[in-house]
């Protein structure tokens, strides 16, 4: 792939812009494409895809295979807004795209979505292959620093700044988790300083901090736990629950099944500076199974035996019991039993937002049109985790970027394509 020697000028107005090469911007540049378009993509790191990658090292999960209706309320409030580019680039639609990149896919018993090889080096090296093929350039290395006073995009590249002058421009630049590899949310103030509504940036699909003891915390960080359920009331006294395993951090929590519910955990802190959750963590035995575990009538069984017994599990879930129950409770097998199946857990907030998964917060959706271009400032459009929305793990958040890429890119060739046809107005992004 040719890659365009830097310059202190660039004009390319007869070609589209897109600004950040992960999945949202990649995708946008396939679909532009598409459509005849010339892309020329910028991104400020060595490679693109590189959260792409990170995410496909555990098993690259492309999507989810459930029903409409629940798969497109995992985006809550925001459903509206991604629903039409979601159902424009579902699941199906997805799995037919990697197929005809040479990738392979399979429903796993969770009904994820998987490349039949788990990983995502291989789907990216075939996609940036066929990008390679087709009138796309990729200029890495160059990081955007967004406008200069006479409305050129500025870069920082290699051999030194240069500008780019351009009437179509897509913004695909992530949002502000893991940003050492790349989404760090500097892009914030620009786009403010041009009049956009932008919600502050937050940890989506995060950890949790909690108060461990110093003994717990050494000991136990790192450990699962398994077959345990989870429940908590929302702001709106509303009862969330699930079944699920998470793990225990030096910190905290984190895993699966916290992540199914951190936006109203996260909500919750931030309201009332705390939230307790109940935790059973015998989600297959009744309390009466429970009691009678316990008061086994075995002379000189220790506290933790019994956990043991009960529990079904020996290390971690017995230490976490007694890390969050008082001595009279663990001292009362009739009590304790009960206890068992509603284990207190207070989170105390939000673990950092550059160790979240994905993050929320970004562009108001209300500053953009049906075709994700930005109202105020016509020619250009934003796409990916850069807007604001959040989803659970589990496919659905690489499936709103590559939607909503796919949106702006084909949105984007059109424009450029109006502007040369002389069928809209030619003001530059």
């Amino acid at each position: 792939m040719v890659v365009q020697t830097a310059q202190s000028s660039i004009d390319l107005k007869n070609r589209v812009i897109i600004i950040g090469g992960g999945p949202s911007g990649l995708m946008a540049a396939e679909r532009a494409s598409d459509f005849g378009a010339g892309v020329d993509l910028f991104d400020a790191m060595p490679s693109v895809g590189r959260k792409f990658l990170l995410a496909g090292k555990s098993g690259l999960n492309l999507s989810h295979a459930e029903p409409k209706e629940p798969f497109l309320g995992r985006y809550s409030q925001k459903r509206t807004y991604l629903e039409p580019h979601v159902e424009a680039f579902d699941a199906t639609a997805i799995r037919s795209w990697a197929q005809s990149l040479g990738i392979d896919t399979f429903i796993g018993s969770s009904q994820k979505i998987f490349p039949t090889s788990f990983k995502g080096a291989p789907l990216l090296r075939a996609w940036l292959k066929r990008l390679s093929e087709r009138d796309v350039v990729i200029h890495r290395r160059h990081r955007w620093l967004g406008w200069n006073p006479d409305g050129a995009l500025l870069f920082e590249t290699p051999e030194g700044p240069i500008t780019v002058r351009s009437n179509t421009i897509i913004l695909a630049l992530g949002g502000g988790s893991w940003s050492r590899l790349g989404s760090d949310g500097a892009w914030i103030p620009w786009l403010r300083t041009r009049g956009l509504s932008i919600q502050d940036l937050k940890p989506s699909n995060s950890g949790f901090e909690c108060h461990w003891t110093p003994y717990f915390s050494d000991r136990f960080k790192g450990h699962p736990i398994k077959a345990a359920s989870l429940s908590f009331k929302d702001l709106e006294g509303l009862t969330h629950s699930d079944r699920g395993e998470f793990v225990i951090t030096r910190h905290g929590v984190e895993g699966s099944l916290i992540y199914n519910f951190s936006a109203q955990l996260r909500d919750v802190i931030e309201a009332r500076g705390s939230v307790e959750v109940q935790l059973d963590l015998a989600p297959d035995r009744t309390a009466e199974q429970l009691y009678a575990a316990l008061n086994s009538n075995r002379k000189g069984l220790s506290l933790s035996n019994r956990l043991k017994r009960a529990l079904g599990s020996e290390g971690v879930k017995p230490n976490l019991v007694r890390e969050c129950l008082d001595e009279t409770t663990l001292r009362d097998h009739y009590r304790l039993a009960a206890a068992l199946k509603h284990v207190p857990l207070t989170l105390h907030q939000a673990r950092p937002l550059n160790e979240a998964i994905s993050s929320a917060g970004g562009v108001d959706f209300a500053e953009l049109d049906h075709q994700l271009m930005v109202k105020r400032i016509p020619g250009l459009f934003c796409s990916g985790e850069m807007l604001d929305w959040e989803a659970p793990t589990g496919g659905y958040l690489l499936t709103a970027c590559l939607a909503t890429g796919r949106t702006a890119g084909e949105s984007a060739a059109k424009w450029l394509t109006a502007i040369q046809s002389g069928a809209c107005a030619s003001k530059t992004a």
